[in-house]
């Protein structure tokens, strides 16, 4: 639920106290609750107001409606990677971190900084990610004659060939869905393209990229043989999946661990398991960036307060406060990750497992600024179309018509 973070005034200046204020913008949980008393702290004449928003959407439209406003945004605000291709389309109005702010070259994942990166200017600090792993469900495995311990269930996913190859021989034993919706696989295929919907001139590519129709006829061929359950991501009816059993896979983001623990309850507890696998390779979904838009009164202050909150320390901290996955790389070797366990899923190491997978990244898709619209609105619903029984070959042309109309 959005808090009055959707309607606060504008940014900086000196607070009554004579301190210098700074406005600091997120959305859900970022653990950074005790990290701004702390700075407050030692920098006794800094006050941070939170302006905390309950839900990504909100926050980000507040953001665009202040952009254009020219007025308005907090000192710092926070993007998610999902809404960061329409941030870097209106770079001129953000702050060049590498000029305001302190040498913080070589903190991050390199892909993680080359997305916030434009013409050599660094748009946004980054704060955590979402490295891709695989779930499954090892009791249905077992049903099905697969093999369920983690070592063996990586060779079994290294491909995607080879994760629909099981799928078919899972499905045909248990006439159980394989995974949750079409549309959850494609994305995580697609993000692993260096080139996707877009090419780097902002050109529409989707249908002159031979990889986006390759994907798009594995997945489509997946359903037709029954592998996915129809459900579409983050319902209700999503939800209530991981309770009752409704597929046997799910890609896998080192915050899923948590959804699924809740969504899937005590009953299930260490029946789901997590590989450190990922077909062809790594992948990332979610994560976000801190910025500072030229809007802010205290630029200075407020890049030096982002690159504090950002610091391998602090992002450990907010890592334990919130379970926030870290994207500095000395975080990344830091055993307080390290040796953090998740009982849920049998004792796995996950801070451990996520922190390899988060290393085989390669690089940053690029995203033009409709790259989000032409990915929800436009695929999404289009794969779901074909789960209620319409023509790929037909669900396709809309597909294509309907991008380039998103990106005009």
């Amino acid at each position: 639920m959005a808090t009055t973070a959707t309607t606060a005034c504008a940014s900086g200046g000196a607070s009554q106290s004579g301190k210098t204020e700074l406005t600091v913008a997120t959305f859900n949980e970022f653990g950074y609750e005790d990290l701004f008393k702390e700075y407050e702290a030692a920098h006794p004449d800094i006050k941070i107001t939170h302006r905390k928003t309950g839900q990504g959407a909100p926050h980000h439209q507040n953001l665009f409606t202040k952009l254009g406003a020219g007025s308005g945004l907090a000192d710092i605000e926070a993007v998610e990677e999902g809404y960061l291709s329409q941030v870097m389309s209106k770079a001129s109005q953000f702050n060049d971190l590498r000029s305001i702010g302190p040498n913080v070259d070589g903190r991050w994942l390199k892909w993680k900084t080359e997305a916030a990166t434009k013409d050599g200017k660094l748009i946004g600090y980054g704060t955590d990610i979402g490295p891709l792993a695989m779930c499954y469900r090892k009791d249905l495995f077992e049903q099905a004659g697969l093999p369920s311990d983690p070592a063996q269930v990586k060779e079994l996913l290294a491909t995607w060939d080879s994760y629909f190859q099981a799928g078919d021989q899972f499905t045909a034993k248990t006439k159980i869905a394989w995974f949750d919706s079409a549309a959850q696989i494609f994305n995580a295929m697609h993000n692993q393209h260096e080139v996707g919907y877009f090419d780097k001139s902002d050109k529409l590519v989707v249908d002159t990229n031979p990889a986006i129709k390759s994907d798009w006829n594995a997945v489509t061929n997946a359903v037709a043989k029954g592998q996915s359950a129809k459900l579409v991501a983050f319902s209700n009816e999503w939800n209530t999946g991981f309770k009752t059993g409704a597929f046997a896979t799910k890609t896998c983001p080192s915050w899923m661990l948590g959804v699924i623990e809740s969504q899937a309850g005590p009953e299930n507890a260490n029946k789901w398991a997590v590989t450190e696998a990922f077909p062809n390779g790594g992948g990332n979904w979610g994560g976000s960036y801190l910025t500072v838009p030229k809007q802010s009164k205290n630029a200075k202050q407020a890049a030096e307060l982002a690159a504090w909150l950002t610091t391998p320390e602090q992002q450990i901290k907010a890592f334990q406060a919130k379970g926030t996955f870290p994207s500095q790389v000395e975080a990344l070797k830091s055993p307080a990750l390290l040796e953090q366990t998740n009982a849920y899923f049998g004792g796995v190491k996950a801070g451990a497992l996520f922190a390899e997978q988060a290393q085989k990244v390669k690089a940053a898709q690029y995203k033009g600024p409709a790259d989000g619209q032409v990915q929800e609105n436009v695929f999404s619903p289009a794969l779901q179309s074909v789960e209620q029984g319409k023509n790929p070959d037909d669900a396709w042309k809309t597909a294509v018509q309907d991008a380039q109309k998103a990106a005009k």
